[in-house]
């Protein structure tokens, strides 16, 4: 049962991550994107599909070296650079922001 009921936020920890990952729905994905100042198009989804199909396959979220070679495997090498992702999502740590906007966990070695 999802958690999240119209025009509430979703239940997250102090890092932004949601507490129960379970209740992801693309529509949360577009609740904490804007929170963070982004709008979510259709480039922005299939990275945070990827990004839970590598968590539904291996178990973990994927830190940016994993997350990129496995976009290049899925999505094509054009979509597999860092430069793409900061231009999508920001600049930072990309694969924590796209963990966080696809309901995942935080990403091993990011602090």
């Amino acid at each position: 049962m999802n958690e999240v009921l119209a025009g509430a936020e979703p239940a997250v920890d102090e890092d932004g991550h949601l507490l129960h990952p379970g209740s992801w729905t693309p529509e949360i994905a577009g609740i904490l994107a804007a929170q963070q100042g982004l709008t979510l198009d259709g480039r922005h989804r299939e990275v945070l599909e990827a990004a839970r199909e590598f968590y539904a396959r291996f178990q973990r979220s994927p830190a940016t070296r994993p997350l990129l070679k496995y976009l290049a495997q899925t999505l094509g090498p054009e979509k597999a650079t860092s430069i793409y992702l900061m231009q999508l999502f920001g600049g930072g740590t990309q694969a924590r922001t796209i963990a966080r906007l696809a309901g995942l966990p935080k990403p091993p070695n990011c602090i």
